[in-house]
């Protein structure tokens, strides 16, 4: 915001006016359409602060680039209207007053591209944030006494370690970790989950510092120095492996020989290696060359490499993963063939076995998706969180070039919306008992998701969710699971680059997804507990 503003005044030449001390004149004017919650919700210093939000808004906020309603983007519409700003003028007053314009936010000269591009940061400095700052640890005493309130005395207990902890992030890996301690508690089995305790954007080496967060029986138990958990571990297991199991779903952030010394302690070695994503085959662990671009791993030291942001950290990376499967007998676990084709083309890791199992699968319902009216807009919707490397730029851009398009109506169902891009948004996935990802895009009888990801995905459950919910897919040829879920499966269409993609929307082309012609069927999605629902062939 204040570069926008410093922007107009250096071409009108006129600043804005400082925020005057008494109540805004236009006060009633903005408060027709003032969002009170919502700018609470975003601002909580002005919550903390106990300010009236309106009148904080129309003394500071819209300065600040706080936006007033979801529905409203201050950055959006002062790069559109340049002038409002130079002339001192609130932003939403402004749009109040002069007929609500419709905004397209404006894109990068050279491309969304090149704005991740312009905000990449090196390795070696994000490894530094990793490092700084130290941690309270808990004794050896205190997880002792942790592991003292187990389920059955450790006989079966289950050891899963991945990037975070599950039970407070959210993602398709945490969810998938979320049905596996599910299904363990069901079972009456422990569940020992460890996880970096500061985030790590790479695995560590034995010199840096990695204190561990503890996650006992889905309860956070606190953070441990590795040694700490090996003795505990060790005094309380007994080195007896009987009926115990383990699964690595995320590396980052542990180091090989700690966790194979972790699993030791537990009487371990044979266990299961999951492939959410590919940091087994470099440090950018979605395979994208500086964010931005497919690389499909080429050869370790291949110019392609030399080029990226992540080549400097992929011989870590190679050099972990090659001495935790030498250290460990491990299972590789795929939640989809095309990920696992990939990984064995790619990688060397001596797997003790291979086996795929999807994280879910459709199973059809008795009845059919209701038709809708034929006479409406064909609804395409952007499903999850705003993110680049999940295409949020491409549905960004799709959106605001066939904004005044009346064949098309654009919705966006996630977490958190994006106030610059002004489209209907439904929050979906933050409140317990709300509705399912599926269950929102079948009310609002949507019908096409854009799953455009940048990266190879290894599994979309955004993929799965839509098709339940009697959506067509549309996504490019280099998305993964995505696109061999849709061809083989014949659940919407596979374009074959962005242009190609708008070309479908100009001519309308992409309208023969719509469901009047389709007439889709719903379906019910059954998720899988993931390592407890491997085939016992593929157990160790």
């Amino acid at each position: 915001m204040k570069r926008l503003i410093a922007q107009a005044a250096a071409r009108f030449g006129r600043p804005p006016a400082p925020p005057t001390p008494q109540l805004h004149p236009d006060h009633a004017i903005a408060a027709r359409a003032f969002d009170a919650a919502f700018y609470l919700e975003q601002n909580p210093d002005v919550a903390e602060a106990g300010a009236e939000p309106l009148e904080h808004f129309m003394l500071f906020g819209w300065r600040e680039g706080r936006d007033p309603a979801p529905d409203f983007s201050i950055e959006a519409y002062c790069a559109a209207f340049p002038e409002v700003v130079a002339a001192g003028l609130n932003p939403f007053v402004h749009y109040l007053t002069n007929g609500r314009p419709k905004v397209v936010p404006p894109e990068h000269p050279l491309g969304f591209r090149y704005e991740v591009i312009e905000g990449l940061v090196p390795l070696d400095e994000r490894i530094a944030r990793a490092t700084r700052g130290t941690m309270a640890l808990g004794s050896q005493a205190e997880l002792a006494a942790a592991l003292g309130r187990s389920r059955d005395g450790l006989r079966r207990l289950h050891v899963t370690f991945s990037h975070d902890d599950f039970t407070h992030h959210m993602g398709g890996l945490q969810a998938s970790l979320r049905r596996e301690a599910q299904r363990l508690a069901e079972l009456g089995r422990d569940h020992l989950h460890l996880h970096p305790a500061k985030p790590w954007p790479v695995v560590r080496t034995a010199a840096e510092p990695g204190e561990l967060g503890v996650v006992w029986n889905g309860a956070p138990a606190g953070v441990f120095a590795p040694a700490t958990v090996i003795a505990a571990l060790g005094a309380a297991c007994g080195g007896d492996g009987g009926g115990r199991s383990f699964a690595i779903h995320s590396l980052l952030g542990h180091e090989p020989d700690e966790t194979a010394n972790i699993l030791a302690a537990a009487g371990l070695r044979a266990g299961v290696f999951w492939l959410h994503d590919f940091a087994s085959l470099c440090a950018g662990f979605h395979l994208l060359r500086d964010d931005v671009e497919d690389c499909g791993a080429p050869p370790p030291g291949s110019a392609a490499c030399q080029v990226c942001v992540y080549g400097p950290g992929r011989a870590r990376h190679l050099a972990a993963h090659g001495r935790l499967f030498e250290r460990l007998e491990l299972t590789v676990a795929a939640p989809s063939q095309s990920t696992l084709d990939l990984w064995r083309r790619a990688s060397d890791l001596p797997a003790a076995r291979t086996v795929v199992l999807p994280h879910a699968i459709l199973a059809a319902r008795p009845e059919a998706a209701p038709a809708p009216a034929a006479d409406r807009p064909f609804r395409i919707a952007y499903a999850g969180l705003p993110v680049a490397h999940k295409g949020w730029p491409i549905f960004r851009a799709l959106a605001g070039r066939f904004a005044f398009d009346a064949r098309y109506e654009f919705r966006h169902f996630g977490l958190r919306r994006d106030s610059a891009l002004p489209v209907a948004f439904e929050r979906v996935g933050g409140e317990a008992g709300g509705p399912t990802m599926a269950e929102a895009l079948a009310a609002a009888e949507i019908d096409a998701v854009l799953v455009w990801p940048l990266c190879r995905e290894t599994f979309s459950f955004v993929a799965y969710e839509a098709v339940a919910a009697g959506c067509a897919v549309i996504t490019g040829p280099d998305s993964g699971n995505v696109a061999a879920f849709v061809t083989e499966q014949d659940r919407g269409a596979v374009l074959a680059d962005e242009d190609a993609l708008a070309d479908a929307f100009a001519s309308g082309a992409i309208l023969e997804l719509s469901r009047a012609k389709r007439r889709p069927i719903r379906y019910d999605l059954a998720y899988s507990a993931v390592t407890l629902d491997l085939p016992p062939a593929a157990k160790p």
